[in-house]
C-alpha cells in the first residue's frame, strides 16, 4: 500500500467513524432524523423518555445528579431491549416552592416545575415519540416527587393511542422497586441507616459513574438527618457509599426497568 492510499484510507476512515458511531447509538439526540426515521423502520420501535431533576444533592454530590443516573440508565435499558432508542433526558421535575423556599428549592440551584407544567411537558414529549411512530413509550423517573403524574400521563396517552395501536406504559419499578431492593441490601450488609435523598444509595450510584471524580466532593461526605437536615440537604448517610454498592443498585434498576416493560409488552 503507496504511502498515498494509507493517507487516503485514513481519511476515509476519520470521515465516515462519527456516522458509525451514531448509527450505533441509542440516544436519539446523536442522530439525525433520517437515522431515527430508519431505526423505527428497521424494528426499533421502543422508546424511553427517563426523567432526571436538577436539585441539590447535599454539600458533597452534584446537582445533576438525577440527570446523570437517568441518562446513563436510559441507555443501558435500551441497549438490553434491544429495540428501544432513548429521548433526551427531562432535567427538571417537582422539587418543591420557589416562593415558599420549601423542600430542595430551600437551596440555590435547584429547579422546580409546578405539577401543572411537568404533567404538560411529560406529556408533549412522549406525544411527540409517538408522532414519531414508536409503537411502545416508556415513561419512567430517578426523582421521587412527581411519579404519580408520570402514571397519569401514561394512562391518558394510552387511552388515546391505544386505538391507533401504540402503548404508552409508567414503569413505576425502576423507583420503587429498586428503593426496597438497595435498603435491603444495605441492611444485608450492616448498613441500618434510613437513607432518604443524598445518603448511600444515591451517592453510591453517582460514584460508580463518576469515574473522573468530577461529580463527588469526597471532603464533604457526612451523615444528616433531623433538624441537621435542614441545613445540609442531606437525610441519609453518604459516608457509607462506595462505587461498588453503586454499580449493585444501578444494576437493580436496569434489571427491574427491563422485566417490567418485557411483562408489559407481553401484555400488550
Amino acid at each position: 500500500m503507496t504511502i498515498r492510499l494509507a493517507a487516503l484510507l485514513l481519511m476515509s476512515l476519520t470521515t465516515i467513524a462519527p456516522s458509525i458511531r451514531a448509527q450505533r447509538s441509542v440516544y436519539i439526540e446523536d442522530l439525525t432524523w433520517p437515522e431515527v426515521q430508519q431505526a423505527i423502520q428497521s424494528g426499533k420501535t421502543s422508546a424511553i423518555i427517563y426523567i432526571g431533576s436538577t436539585e441539590q444533592g447535599g454539600p458533597h454530590m452534584a446537582i445533576g445528579k438525577h440527570n446523570f443516573i437517568a441518562r446513563y440508565l436510559a441507555g443501558a435499558i435500551a441497549i438490553k431491549l434491544g429495540d428501544a432508542l432513548v429521548y433526551p433526558t427531562l432535567p427538571f421535575a417537582v422539587t418543591g416552592d420557589p416562593i415558599k423556599k420549601t423542600a430542595h428549592m430551600r437551596f440555590p440551584g435547584s429547579v422546580t416545575l409546578t405539577p401543572q407544567t411537568y404533567r404538560a411537558v411529560v406529556h408533549d414529549v412522549a406525544l411527540s415519540a409517538a408522532d414519531a411512530g414508536f409503537r411502545n413509550i416508556f415513561i419512567m423517573g430517578d426523582h421521587g416527587d412527581g411519579q404519580d403524574v408520570l402514571g397519569a400521563v401514561a394512562k391518558e396517552l394510552d387511552a388515546q393511542w391505544r386505538p391507533r395501536g401504540v402503548r404508552v406504559f409508567y414503569v413505576p419499578d425502576v423507583y420503587f422497586k429498586e428503593k426496597q431492593q438497595a435498603h435491603a441490601y444495605e441492611a444485608s450488609h450492616g448498613i441500618t441507616t434510613h437513607d432518604v435523598h443524598a445518603g448511600t444509595d444515591d451517592t453510591s450510584e453517582l460514584m460508580a459513574l463518576d469515574a473522573q471524580h468530577h461529580w463527588i466532593r469526597s471532603d464533604k461526605l457526612a451523615p444528616s438527618s433531623g433538624a441537621q437536615t435542614a441545613v445540609t440537604g442531606v437525610d441519609g448517610d453518604p459516608t457509607k457509599a462506595t462505587p461498588a454498592l453503586g454499580n449493585v443498585f444501578l444494576q437493580y434498576k436496569i434489571d427491574d426497568a427491563v422485566a417490567q416493560i418485557r411483562q408489559q409488552l407481553a401484555s400488550r
